[in-house]
């Protein structure tokens, strides 16, 4: 096991994949807790939390599952209890929580809209808020908000909703960051690209899956399929000690995606 994050206690939001394979959360915490931190693993769904604590518990990595709604602020304040509890500080909030949706200016609905900045937006201003006076007990931290290139530009899909939401969590992230960097806590963003996870590949059309996935593996300018590993060694870095001086940045981890304007060919579903 590295050291890079030792003796730190981390909070992942989404820590679980939606179906087969690794997500951005559950990739994320699976590093962090190989770096040496010990990983609170939130999700919606208990089992699938249980299941990232198992992938870490057979690393020899410390973790525990916790269920809870991020949408809901009291949730919100029992997550940051349980990572008190359970480690005795915390260190890192890691805001992973995010859907996906298609629908056209014309398309979306009242419904759609509010309920993808909820989940998407809101509840990342509400761990926040949770976590803030653990935080600031610490000494300082650092917070780390997952949005998407569909934040930064338009790729082809109609992503209404969504490309809000990651926008505004480039929003929030920058606010943050003015706010809160006199108490030594930084708040940075990671905007992936067209990496291919379980949430990505669940939008697919299933007639056209592989040329789907071929199509994005080849929009970038390093032309290799990006997966949640990338993203979760970006989220090591503003988690570690090695970003100290670093407050307020959109990470983009993209292959070059959005240098390039292939991506508007390549964006048929959700980037993350």
């Amino acid at each position: 096991m590295a050291s890079r994050l030792l003796g730190k206690v981390a909070i992942v939001t989404g820590a679980g994949s939606q179906g087969p394979g690794i997500g951005n959360g559950k990739a994320t915490a699976v590093l962090f807790a190989r770096e040496g931190a010990r990983v609170l693993c939130v999700d919606q769904d208990l089992g699938r939390a249980d299941e990232t604590c198992g992938m870490i518990a057979s690393d020899g990595g410390e973790a525990s599952a916790f269920a809870a709604d991020v949408s809901r602020s009291a949730d919100c304040a029992a997550i940051v209890g349980a990572a008190l509890a359970r480690y005795g500080r915390l260190d890192v909030l890691h805001n992973n929580v995010g859907i996906g949706g298609v629908g056209t200016i014309q398309q979306v609905t009242e419904a759609d809209w509010d309920h993808t900045l909820t989940i998407n937006l809101k509840s990342m201003l509400l761990t926040i808020q949770a976590a803030l006076p653990a935080l600031e007990a610490a000494g300082g931290g650092s917070i780390i908000n997952v949005s998407s290139v569909a934040g930064l530009r338009y790729g082809g899909a109609a992503l209404t909703a969504y490309s809000a939401s990651k926008a505004g969590i480039i929003g929030l992230t920058l606010s943050a960051a003015g706010q809160l960097g006199g108490l030594r806590i930084r708040v940075n963003c990671i905007a992936p690209g067209l990496v291919y996870t379980p949430m990505a590949a669940a939008m697919f059309n299933p007639p056209a899956h592989e040329a789907t996935r071929e199509k994005r593996r080849l929009s970038g300018l390093i032309q290799d399929e990006g997966t949640a590993w990338d993203v979760g060694w970006a989220a090591v870095y503003l988690a570690s000690d090695e970003s100290r001086w670093i407050t307020g940045q959109v990470l983009v981890v993209d292959a070059g995606l959005t240098l390039t304007t292939r991506a508007d060919q390549a964006l048929t579903a959700p980037p993350q």
